[in-house]
């Protein structure tokens, strides 16, 4: 019972409304398209009919609804056929049809939330025609295809790679992949967000998002627009963000594989992010904040993804070695190197590992790493923006020293 009445007659009325509804809504929907002149399979009333049809035939046996539903499909197509002869091919009303039809086991099976789900779906659809061709006006094809590489290294790769360890390093396919997934989509987010929810935007802007995809990267396209523009204090500003950004990105990577390390990080991150967000207001509010174009590469490539999961086993082998031989001064002096390449690897293969080494080692040589990172990337800015970037160079030099020895200056805690 509900509402005291039969359940079986309730759901009879709530499909037979939610059927006539889908009637209306494609009625307003060729009068929309300007198709009120063509003949067409199904009015309100027919659809009305169908749902009707299709809650009886469900309830006397499941051979009545299927030969029902046969029965439809049969007389769609011989409309069909003679809508092809007119030049028409839609097949909308066929799909409605078939949805409506299927209201019946789907309030039975599901309650009445998934026929109204259902429902709200078909409203939304068919009154997305606008939305769809301004879509498909500002989305360029390949970003389909990009998704599609996600959706590859995500939902087919990942789950069938072994999660059974590795020897050695001691970590398992499926966890080295699963790096690369969320490296991707964090590199990924931070793109999108650049190109389509932020297109019009200054070069702080630019700083902050491009920071979280890669804070070298941002360094060398920010560089180079130094020479071209004459913004050059607000592209300062910008570059020092980027690196800001990399200390909350290298945080939050550690907070998804080690929350331990997370914790003891997170304070050093902090300064070092808030600490660059002070210098690059400083140099931002003089500056006059231009629009940025995107740097239109997308980072994600199936080549980039299968060369990030090599470098990060090599790293884990290379640390390794690293540490079992030369213990923490060894890995001190790798983390310093290390840090005039590509970093993720590194630190992530640190965050991943199971080394003969405590919590504070790893963040120690997170940090390390970072720091020499900003060093690189201060020659960059030098050698890419020509030496106009003066200003970024010396304060992401300056982070990167204070990030070199903050583990000497102050006591890390941890086990």
């Amino acid at each position: 019972m509900i509402l005291g009445l039969p359940k079986d007659l309730v759901y009879f009325l709530y499909i037979v409304s939610l059927s006539f509804l889908v009637g209306l809504e494609l009625k307003a929907y060729r009068l929309h398209k300007e198709e009120v002149k063509n003949i067409h399979f199904g009015s309100t009333r027919t659809f009305t009919f169908i749902g009707i049809t299709g809650f009886i035939f469900y309830k006397i046996n499941l051979y009545f609804y299927i030969a029902g539903y046969v029965s439809l499909s049969c007389i769609y197509l011989v409309y069909y056929f003679f809508k092809l002869k007119k030049g028409r091919s839609s097949v909308i009303s066929f799909l409605l049809l078939s949805l409506i039809y299927g209201f019946s086991p789907l309030v039975d099976i599901y309650d009445m939330w998934m026929p109204t789900l259902v429902f709200v779906l078909i409203v939304f659809i068919l009154n997305a025609n606008k939305s769809l061709e301004y879509l498909f006006s500002k989305i360029n094809e390949k970003e389909f295809e990009t998704l599609g590489k996600f959706l590859l290294l995500s939902a087919v790769i990942l789950p069938l790679l072994p999660k059974g360890n590795i020897a050695y390093i001691n970590i398992s396919p499926f966890k080295i992949w699963l790096v690369v997934v969320v490296i991707s989509a964090i590199s990924y987010g931070s793109y999108i967000s650049q190109k389509y929810l932020f297109k019009k935007r200054g070069y702080l802007l630019t700083g902050i998002l491009g920071g979280l995809y890669s804070s070298t990267a941002t360094t060398v396209v920010l560089s180079k627009k130094a020479v071209l523009q004459s913004d050059l204090k607000t592209i300062n500003a910008a570059i020092v963000v980027a690196t800001s950004m990399m200390y909350i990105r290298v945080w939050v990577i550690a907070a998804i594989f080690n929350y331990r390390v997370a914790l003891i990080l997170l304070l050093p991150a902090l300064i070092f992010a808030f600490l660059g967000f002070f210098i690059a207001i400083f140099l931002y509010k003089k500056g006059k904040n231009s629009d940025s174009p995107i740097d239109d590469r997308n980072p994600l490539e199936l080549g980039t993804a299968f060369l990030f999961a090599a470098l990060f086993l090599a790293m884990m082998v290379l640390t390794n070695f690293v540490i079992s031989h030369y213990g923490n001064t060894g890995l001190k002096i790798l983390s310093f190197l290390i840090g005039f390449t590509d970093i993720d690897p590194f630190i992530l293969s640190l965050l991943m590992g199971k080394f003969s080494i405590s919590i504070k080692d790893v963040v120690e040589a997170i940090l390390i790493a970072s720091g020499s990172n900003n060093i690189l990337k201060a020659f960059y800015a030098l050698i890419f923006g020509k030496g106009l970037p003066k200003l970024a160079a010396f304060w992401i030099f300056v982070l990167g020293i204070l990030s070199i020895l903050y583990p000497y200056i102050f006591y890390l805690k941890g086990v």
